[in-house]
């Protein structure tokens, strides 16, 4: 199963260049959203006087971006900051780790909005939909297979192995079957 993956690279630029370097960004940011699987960029920085530019991008998967990362738009892009921006750190991250973690810095730009979160209720539906059946079959494994542990050892052993299968497998694939629904769009067999 192939999983959304970030890509997050620090880049140096004098203060001096701000302007040029915000501009070189919102280039970039709109040839790859012309790329099937884009998910969003963004960037932050510590005030104004910095030199130092966290940037982000991330696509739905690693074909995506491999798409976007040999493509001549990219290399038009990244030519276009020669003797501009200097790159000290990249780093790929799969999952959510490297889209949610906790801002550090306090200057911050993203120049694709993300919509909005769903309703808290919504979400609770979605989660029950994986979560009861899922429930159901360990549960009833646990009983057939288990029935000498102790209750808090077979309570133990159902949520070590329903965590990674929800984590990993079902929410992701229930939120990509369900995402009409939860951002309040049209049902995909009514479009």
């Amino acid at each position: 199963m192939s999983m959304p993956v970030t890509v997050s690279i620090t880049r140096h630029v004098a203060p001096e260049h701000s302007d040029e370097m915000l501009a070189w960004i919102r280039a970039g940011g709109a040839l790859a959203v012309r790329f099937e699987g884009f998910l969003g960029t963004g960037w932050v920085r510590s005030g104004p006087d910095s030199e130092v530019w966290h940037m982000l991008y991330r696509f739905a998967d690693e074909e995506s971006l491999a798409r976007w990362e040999e493509s001549s738009q990219r290399r038009w892009w990244l030519g276009a900051a020669q003797g501009l921006v200097g790159e000290s750190r990249l780093e790929r991250r799969t999952g959510i780790e490297g889209w949610f973690d906790e801002p550090t810095q306090t200057d911050v730009q993203d120049l694709r909005p993300p919509p909005p979160a769903p309703p808290r209720w919504k979400q609770a539906c979605v989660i029950f939909l994986v979560f009861f059946p899922l429930s159901l079959i360990v549960n009833w494994l646990a009983g057939a297979f288990l029935t000498g542990l102790f209750l808090p050892a077979r309570v133990l052993v159902s949520v070590l192995l329903m965590t990674p299968v929800m984590t990993y497998l079902a929410l992701p694939w229930i939120t990509r079957r369900m995402e009409w629904w939860l951002h309040g769009r049209p049902a995909p067999w009514r479009r």
